[in-house]
């Protein structure tokens, strides 16, 4: 709650991109900020504000958003406070959230046959180190102690159990996301390396156990950094624009509709006949602006505004 209108919106916007700067940084997921239509609002706030994803399925999420009440509901409940100068006010209050939905947001943005793909900074586990040919002399202690160190730089699990192969545990560790994988065998401790396997890639990098820590550290942040760059590279080639109804309807007859990018007047009608005639919602006015034409995709009035348009889980 807040006393002013400019400290609402302020922590309005601030919350808009604290959720922005976390799906990027963090789970490796790029979004666009914009605000929501009238239409698309939360019910009661005089303005709504979004972060919209694209799943690798071409469906858009919501993946976050931000809204401002103004007064009204501190009206509607009679809610006050007393003010800096002591007198009573009513609030103007905020509302913002990321739901549990950003779970499954996770998963159909970098997910692959093989299973999950988790972005190593929300990772439970981010390395596990699995010894090879664990019944040979020095093996269980080399392995055990390259976990140790690398548990002072990265969350670390060992695996060691010897009721499974090592190739049962490669498969489990990549159905589970895990990004890292370090095997440890006689050979590689005899040369001074292990082998790290990247899940975002599978490829498999030799590495100096004498700077493991500073090496597996590089490849997690490279890790992070390629899954952003895919998801980018995915959202950009099922990123469309269009003029006019016809190639909207052409657009979205795809199996893959992806983001639209078309201009809108403004008026709610059309934005209920896109719904109609091609299953696709507005997903954000976004606050970097392209003129894609001059007219409405929808009537071919004049307008000024351009939405992102998609279809949504």
């Amino acid at each position: 709650m807040h006393e002013t209108v400019e400290d609402a919106m302020q922590e309005t916007q601030r919350m808009l991109n604290l959720y922005a700067e976390f799906c990027e940084n963090a789970l490796a997921m790029p979004v666009i900020k914009g605000q929501k239509t009238d239409k698309e609002k939360f019910a009661g706030a005089l303005e709504t504000y979004t972060i919209e994803a694209l799943m690798h399925d071409g469906q858009a999420l919501q993946a976050g958003t931000s809204h401002f009440f103004g007064d009204g509901f501190a009206k509607a409940f009679d809610i006050t406070f007393t003010g800096r100068d002591g007198t009573i006010k009513t609030p103007f209050q905020t509302s913002w959230g990321m739901s549990t939905r950003i779970i499954g947001g996770i998963i159909m943005t970098h997910g692959d046959n093989s299973g999950l793909v988790l972005p190593p900074v929300v990772a439970p586990i981010q390395v596990v180190v699995i010894p090879i040919a664990q019944h040979k002399p020095g093996v269980i202690e080399a392995a055990q102690k390259l976990s140790d160190r690398l548990s002072k730089v990265c969350r670390v699990k060992f695996d060691n159990d010897d009721s499974n192969s090592p190739g049962w545990k490669f498969s489990e560790y990549e159905m589970k996301g895990i990004p890292l994988r370090v095997e440890c065998g006689p050979r590689d401790i005899e040369a001074g390396t292990c082998i790290a396997v990247r899940r975002d890639k599978g490829e498999k990098v030799t590495v100096s156990i004498d700077c493991i820590e500073e090496n597996i550290s590089v490849l997690l942040y490279d890790i992070h950094n390629g899954l952003y760059n895919k998801a980018l590279a995915s959202r950009n080639k099922m990123t469309h624009s269009a003029k006019n109804m016809d190639e909207m309807i052409s657009l979205t007859s795809e199996k893959k509709v992806g983001f639209i990018k078309a201009m809108w007047c403004g008026n709610e009608e059309c934005e209920i006949k896109l719904k109609e005639e091609t299953g696709v919602t507005s997903r954000c006015i976004p606050f970097e602006q392209e003129q894609i034409s001059d007219v409405c995709v929808c009537c071919g009035r004049s307008a000024q505004q351009m939405l992102y348009w998609g279809k949504a889980y």
